[in-house]
């Protein structure tokens, strides 16, 4: 159990059958009443944000999130396989749990599978990934006024915005995060 007035960021906690992750925080003290706790809470199963308020006193029993390194083996449409590299048990998750999270992970690269009670409810990809580029057009000379940009399919077949100096076949460093390209490689 924690208690609202310990919260900190990224702790998560049940409440009202879901499981929610402390993004902010907030200790209020006004001039007059009470104090109160001001949070912004993300709902990890739904991935909705809400901002409640607490009594520093009030109770919440803390959930626990399990986090396993797993390889991406492959898909065959509808189900993503993983394996956990150290007891080599695979698991088979439908599109609709994996979502957008492989966009930019190639096969066999490392990802966190997050889980709470055995049900999952995440894959975390890779911070940085570099990937080739399969297609892009060809920069045009002088359109490079002020940081130009076209987009360019990478071999996971994602789309990236890139420079126009980029071509076929250059690796790029991708942030997963937010899908922006870093770097070439």
């Amino acid at each position: 159990m924690i208690s609202a007035g310990d919260f900190r960021n990224g702790i998560t906690l049940e409440m009202d059958g879901n499981i929610y992750q402390i993004i902010e925080f907030q200790h209020v003290k006004p001039g007059k009443g009470a104090a109160f706790v001001r949070t912004k809470l993300k709902n990890i199963i739904s991935g909705g944000v809400v901002e409640k308020s607490f009594r520093p006193t009030e109770k919440f029993p803390t959930a626990r999130i399990d986090r396993v390194d797993m390889q991406y083996l492959y898909n065959d449409g509808d189900l993503y396989y993983f394996m956990n590299a150290e007891t080599y048990d695979q698991i088979a998750l439908a599109k609709d749990a994996v979502g957008d999270a492989l966009k930019f992970v190639k096969d066999n690269e490392m990802v966190k599978v997050c889980s709470h009670n055995g049900n999952v409810f995440a894959i975390e990809p890779p911070l940085f990934v570099e990937l080739e580029v399969t297609d892009t057009e060809p920069g045009l000379k002088g359109d490079t006024a002020t940081g130009a940009t076209k987009p360019a399919i990478v071999e996971t077949g994602a789309q990236v915005m890139v420079p126009l100096f980029v071509e076929i076949g250059d690796k790029l460093k991708i942030d997963t995060r937010s899908g922006e390209y870093l770097s070439r490689v």
